[in-house]
C-alpha cells in the first residue's frame, strides 16, 4: 500500500509538470498554483481511500469528492458551508464559471490576464486529468495509457497559441511522464524481488543496472528526438528545411508560400482587448500623409453558418518586388504614394499592421508574406512583438460618381463565386430586399445599406452586448441595434454580400493621438470595418460604426457620416470624426431629437423580450432530488411488504366443513404447506437482521439463529419481555426452517417482529432513528455489496477475455508453429 501511495504521488507530480505548456497561456502563475492545490486534494483523496481500502469505484469518488472540495476553497460561490463544504448554489455558481468561460475564450486572446472563469476551466481540467491519470497509474497499472490524457493538456496551447508553443514546456511534460514510467517500474521490480542485469548476477537495490541505464539514455534520446525533429519539418516554427527553402528563394514567379500565422481568432482578439480596463499602447506609426485611412493587419472573408472568419493567407515574401496599384488603369480613382514606419510595442500576433496597399518594406526579412489578395503581411515562424520597419504604399481616394460608374460583377466571376453569397437568414434577406429596392448601380445599394446603420434609424454603440457573426447573431444585431464595431462591419458585410456584392471585415486601429505626423496606437483604438469590391476598382472602405463613438475614426466623400448634422462630405482624404471619444468609452444613448426611427426588423411585437421562468427546473430539480433521496426508503417498504406477503396465517392447522355422505356436515383438519412455513421463518429472519442493521446492531453472521437471538435478549432487549420472547422465536423459527425435517409452524412470527422492531427503536437515538426511515442502512448496504459483486464479475470477465485474447499473441503462435 506504500509503494501504491507513492507511485499515487509521483502521478500527481507528473500531472503538474504535464501542464507546463500552460504557462503559454496565462500572463501569470496564479493557474499553477490553484492547479497544484486541485491535485493536491485529490492525490490527498486517493491516499485516505487506499488506506481504507476502497474499491477502485470508491477510489474515483473520494478523487473527485476531494477535487470538488478544492474547487469550491478556490473558487467559492458565497453560500458554501465552512468555506469548503459545497451546497446546490455552489455548483450553480460552478456552471456560471463554466458558460462565461466559453465566451471568455472567444473574447480574450493569448496570453490572458487572471480571470475566474479561465481559471476555473484549467483547474477543473488539471483536476481531471489528475484523477484519469491516478485511476490509470495506480488503480489498473497501466502508466503508459496515462499519456494520453496529459497530451491532452499539451494539446491545448497548441490549438490556441497564435504561436508555436515553445520546447521547454513540452521536455518538462515529458520528463514528468518518464519520471512516472520509472516509478512505476521500480515498484514493479521491487515486488518481483530481485534485479537481473542482463550478466547473470543479481544487483543490489540502490546499484545502478545496466539495463535500467540503458533505458534512460533511450529515454533521453527520445525526448531529444521529439523535440528537435519538428524544427526540421516544414510548416513548424523556425523549421530547418523552411529556412533553406527561404535561402533558395522564390524567384520563379509563383503565387509563393503560404500557410496559417498561428489562426488568431481575430474577432476574439478585437472584443477581448477593447474590453480590458487597461489602456495599453500597442503600435506606433509616423506617416508623411496628412490625414491617413485606417492601418491595418487583419480580414475575415470566409463566410459559413457560424459567421465570418480569417482564412489561410497565401503570398510571397515582402522583401521582393510587390504590386503597385498606381501601374493599374485610373479609372478616375486618385493614388497618391506615401511613407510610414510602424513600431510595434505590445501586439503580439503573426500579423504586421500596415497601412492598404503596401509596394515597398524596409527591415523585414524573407519570414515574412505578402498576400495581395487580403492585402495583409503575415508570417508562419516569427511574431510582430517588438518588430520595427517601413513600408511605401499607395492611398486610392474616390469619388461617388466614379464608384456608381462601376459596373457590377457577372454572377459567374471568379471574384463572386469565392465569396458566395451567404446563408438564406429570411428577415435579413427581407430587409436587404427593401433596402436595395430601385437602386440601379452597386454603390448605390451599397450606400443604401451603409446609411441604414444611423442613429436615426435607431442604432446606437455599446460594447456590453455579446459578439457574434453568424445569421443569427446579425438578426439579434439587426433587432437590437446596439453593439460595437465588429458588429457594425460583420453586419454590413453580410447585408451588402446577401445584396449579390462582395464584402468582407477589416481589422486595424483607427488614428489615435497625433503628435507631429506619429500617431500611438493603444488597444482602445482597435477597429472593424467594412470592404466592398467594385469592379476595376478594387476594395474600398465603409465604416458603419457610429463616427462619435469611436476616437480617429475616419469618413471620406464616398461614406460620409450618416450621422452629421449636414450633409457635408469632408475632402477625398479623408476627416477625422468630431467629438471622438474612444471605442470603448461605453455605450452611447439615442439622440434624444431622433423620431420617425425605422423600426428595421422587427421580428416581435416591439416589447421587452421576456425570460422563460426560471423556477419550474428549480422545483422540478427538488421533485427530482427529493425521489432520489426517498429510494432506499421505499425499496425498504417494499421488501417490508414483500416478506409480510408470505404468511397470510400463523396457524398450524385449520378446520374446514365439507358436506357428509348422509346429507350432515363434517370437519376435516387441513395441514400447513411446509414449504411455506420455511419460506416464511426466512423471511422473518431476514427482516430480523435487516432491522438490526438499520438500528446499528451488530450482525455476526458466524452465529447460529438461537446463538444471535440470545445475544439480543441478553444485551439488546433485556428489559422488553415482549421483545425477549419474540426474538427467541424468530430465532426458534429460523433453526427449525434450517436443520429440521419439519418448520415451525402455527407461531405468530410478524407480531413477534414488529415488537422487536418497536424495543430497538424505543433503546436507538433519534437520529439513528431518522436514519433507519429515511436512508435504511441496510438498503445502502445491500445497495453496495451488489456494485461489489458487479464490480467483480466485470474484473473477472475482462481478465477472461484479455487470456483469450493473448491466446492469438503473435509470439505465441510463432513459438508454437512447428519446425521444418
Amino acid at each position: 500500500m506504500t509503494a501504491h501511495r507513492n507511485l499515487g504521488f509521483v502521478a500527481a507530480a507528473a500531472t503538474l509538470l504535464a501542464a507546463a505548456p500552460l504557462s503559454a497561456i496565462f500572463q501569470r502563475w496564479t493557474w499553477l498554483i490553484e492547479a497544484a492545490i486541485a491535485v493536491a486534494a485529490v492525490a490527498a483523496a486517493a491516499a485516505l481511500s487506499r488506506l481504507a481500502r476502497a474499491p477502485l469505484w470508491g477510489q474515483v469518488l473520494a478523487m473527485l469528492a476531494g477535487l470538488v472540495i478544492a474547487l469550491t476553497w478556490l473558487f467559492p460561490g458565497g453560500s458554501e458551508l465552512l468555506a469548503l463544504v459545497p451546497t446546490p448554489a455552489t455548483f450553480g455558481h460552478f456552471g456560471e464559471l463554466l458558460g462565461a468561460s466559453m465566451q471568455d475564450m472567444r473574447t480574450y486572446g493569448v496570453k490572458v490576464k487572471d480571470v475566474d472563469s479561465l481559471l476555473f476551466l484549467t483547474v477543473l481540467g488539471v483536476g481531471v486529468v489528475a484523477v484519469v491519470v491516478d485511476v490509470l497509474t495506480v488503480g489498473l497499472r497501466r502508466p503508459a495509457l496515462a499519456g494520453l490524457p496529459m497530451l491532452a493538456i499539451y494539446s491545448v496551447p497548441v490549438a490556441v497559441y497564435v504561436d508555436s508553443v515553445p520546447a521547454t514546456p513540452f521536455v518538462v511534460g515529458a520528463c514528468g511522464y518518464l519520471w512516472l514510467l520509472v516509478t512505476d517500474n521500480v515498484d514493479r521490480v521491487r515486488r518481483f524481488g530481485r534485479r537481473f542485469t542482463g550478466e547473470g548476477r543479481d544487483v543490489d537495490v540502490w546499484e545502478a543496472s545496466p539495463l535500467a541505464a540503458a533505458g534512460r539514455r533511450l529515454a533521453v534520446v527520445g525526448v531529444a528526438l521529439a523535440v528537435a525533429l519538428p524544427l526540421a519539418v516544414p510548416g513548424m516554427a523556425g523549421g530547418l528545411l523552411d529556412t533553406i527553402g527561404d535561402a533558395a528563394g522564390n524567384g520563379n514567379g509563383r503565387s509563393g508560400q503560404g500557410g496559417n500565422p498561428g489562426r488568431i481568432d481575430l474577432f476574439a482578439a478585437l472584443s477581448g482587448q477593447l474590453n480590458q480596463n487597461e489602456v495599453t499602447e500597442l503600435v506606433k506609426v509616423t506617416t508623411n500623409e496628412p490625414a491617413p485611412f485606417y492601418l491595418r493587419f487583419g480580414v475575415a472573408d470566409e463566410l459559413g453558418p457560424a459567421g465570418f472568419r480569417d482564412r489561410a493567407p497565401a503570398g510571397r515574401p515582402v522583401n521582393r518586388n510587390l504590386p503597385d496599384p498606381s501601374e493599374r488603369p485610373d479609372r478616375g480613382v486618385e493614388r497618391q504614394r506615401y511613407r510610414a514606419t510602424v513600431e510595434v510595442k505590445n501586439l503580439n500576433m503573426p500579423l504586421l499592421p500596415v497601412y492598404a496597399e503596401p509596394v515597398k518594406t524596409d527591415n523585414l526579412g524573407g519570414n515574412w508574406l505578402y498576400d495581395p489578395n487580403l492585402q495583409i503581411i503575415f508570417s508562419n515562424r516569427e511574431n510582430s512583438r517588438g518588430k520595427r520597419y517601413s513600408f511605401d504604399y499607395v492611398r486610392s481616394t474616390y469619388t461617388p460618381s466614379v464608384l456608381s460608374a462601376a459596373p457590377s460583377l457577372p454572377s459567374d466571376d471568379p471574384v463572386l463565386v469565392q465569396q458566395p453569397v451567404p446563408p438564406p437568414v429570411p428577415a435579413v434577406d427581407q430587409l436587404v430586399k427593401r433596402l436595395v429596392e430601385g437602386k440601379q448601380n452597386d454603390y448605390d445599394k451599397v450606400r443604401a445599406i451603409y446609411d441604414y446603420f444611423s442613429v436615426e434609424n435607431g442604432f446606437s454603440y455599446s460594447l456590453s452586448t455579446e459578439g457574434g457573426t453568424s445569421g443569427d447573431d446579425i438578426t439579434d444585431f439587426l433587432t437590437t441595434k446596439v453593439g460595437f464595431c465588429q458588429q457594425y462591419a460583420a453586419a454590413m458585410a453580410w447585408l451588402v454580400r446577401a445584396a449579390g456584392i462582395r464584402a468582407r471585415v477589416a481589422f486595424g486601429f483607427t488614428n489615435g493621438s497625433n503628435s507631429g505626423g506619429s500617431y500611438v496606437l493603444t488597444n482602445k483604438n482597435l477597429h472593424a470595418w467594412t470592404e466592398v469590391y467594385f469592379s476595376g476598382i478594387g476594395w474600398v472602405p465603409f465604416d458603419a460604426t457610429p463616427a462619435a463613438s469611436v476616437q480617429g475614426s475616419v469618413r471620406s466623400a464616398w461614406a460620409p457620416d450618416a450621422d452629421a448634422p449636414d450633409e457635408v462630405a469632408p475632402s477625398a482624404g479623408g476627416t477625422s470624426a468630431p467629438g471622438g471619444v474612444g471605442p470603448s468609452a461605453g455605450p452611447r444613448g439615442r439622440d434624444p431629437l431622433d423620431k420617425d426611427i425605422d423600426q428595421g426588423l422587427s421580428l416581435g411585437d416591439g416589447g421587452a423580450t421576456r425570460q422563460s421562468p426560471v423556477w419550474p427546473w428549480w422545483a422540478a430539480g427538488l421533485v427530482a432530488l427529493l425521489a432520489l433521496l426517498a429510494l432506499p426508503a421505499l425499496r425498504r417498504s417494499v421488501l417490508r411488504r414483500r416478506r409480510r406477503a408470505w404468511a397470510p396465517t400463523p396457524a398450524a392447522t385449520a378446520l374446514a366443513s365439507v358436506p357428509g355422505p348422509s346429507g350432515g356436515v363434517r370437519d376435516i383438519v387441513v395441514g400447513v404447506d411446509a414449504d411455506r412455513a420455511r419460506a416464511d421463518a426466512h423471511a422473518a429472519w431476514d427482516e430480523l437482521l435487516d432491522t438490526l442493521v438499520d438500528f446499528q446492531v451488530r450482525v455476526d453472521g458466524t452465529e447460529t439463529p438461537r446463538a444471535t437471538a440470545e445475544r439480543l435478549a441478553r444485551a439488546a432487549l433485556s428489559e422488553e419481555a415482549g421483545a425477549v420472547d419474540g426474538v427467541r422465536l424468530l430465532g426458534r423459527a429460523e433453526e427449525r426452517a434450517r436443520y429440521a425435517r419439519d418448520p415451525l409452524t402455527g407461531e405468530a412470527l410478524h407480531p413477534a417482529l414488529r415488537a422487536v422492531r418497536r424495543a430497538l427503536a424505543e433503546r436507538a437515538d433519534r437520529r439513528t432513528r431518522i436514519m433507519a426511515a429515511l436512508l435504511p442502512p441496510s438498503v445502502l448496504l445491500r445497495w453496495r455489496t451488489a456494485a461489489a459483486e458487479r464490480s467483480s464479475r466485470l474484473v473477472t470477465g475482462g481478465g477472461q477475455v484479455r487470456q483469450r485474447l493473448l491466446r492469438w499473441n503473435p509470439r505465441r503462435l510463432l513459438a508454437n508453429r512447428p519446425a521444418r
